[in-house]
């Protein structure tokens, strides 16, 4: 028997197979597999929904195979709910990937570079960040051309980048909000 027209299925509706489906349910699996060794405050980053959060934190305290085995299945089940691209960005910030993070990172060597070639960009540096300590910034800038000179350790070529990192924050990733509650560590 035919059916009639008004109950076939409309052409905008996009079928996905069983397997894609598993594949992708898999993939937010593993991908909630690797929040687990992440601690309080880097998930609180993410804005979780609360189940998730609490199943990750349980994740931790889990010691037999297969109860860890079964959380994890669990963890899967509710990033079925949650946008991944943050997850993914935090994840690839925390193993240095982000190209946010990098480039962010070669704006400050470059910036400690050119105060040690020259001295108007200290001064520009000053004027941009008022609250700097210039004797503390001076200090380190002469300390780290002597260590080059006398081709010592780089402590104070460090120290330097530090005091710059200070001054200079970090961009944010999409959809993340960086916290500076101090509520959830036990």
């Amino acid at each position: 028997m035919a059916r009639p027209k008004h109950d076939l299925p409309d052409d905008d509706i996009e079928y996905v197979s069983k397997t894609e489906m598993k594949s992708e349910m898999t993939a937010l699996q593993k991908l909630g597999e690797k929040l687990i060794p992440l601690d309080k405050k880097q998930l609180a980053t993410l804005k979780l929904p609360e189940r998730l959060y609490d199943a990750i934190i349980a994740a931790k305290k889990i010691t037999a195979n297969g109860a860890t085995a079964r959380q994890k299945q669990f963890i899967g089940k509710l990033m079925r709910d949650v946008d991944p691209e943050p997850i993914n960005e935090l994840l690839a910030k925390l193993a240095g990937l982000s190209d946010k993070h990098s480039a962010w990172l070669h704006r400050l060597e470059r910036l400690r570079e050119s105060m040690l070639a020259d001295p108007k960009v200290i001064e520009n540096f000053v004027t941009e960040h008022p609250t700097v300590e210039i004797q503390q910034l001076r200090q380190l800038v002469r300390n780290a051309l002597k260590e080059r000179e006398q081709q010592k350790p780089a402590k104070a070529f460090r120290e330097l980048f530090k005091l710059i990192k200070q001054y200079i924050p970090e961009p944010a990733l999409p959809g993340l909000e960086v916290s500076n509650t101090e509520e959830d560590e036990e």
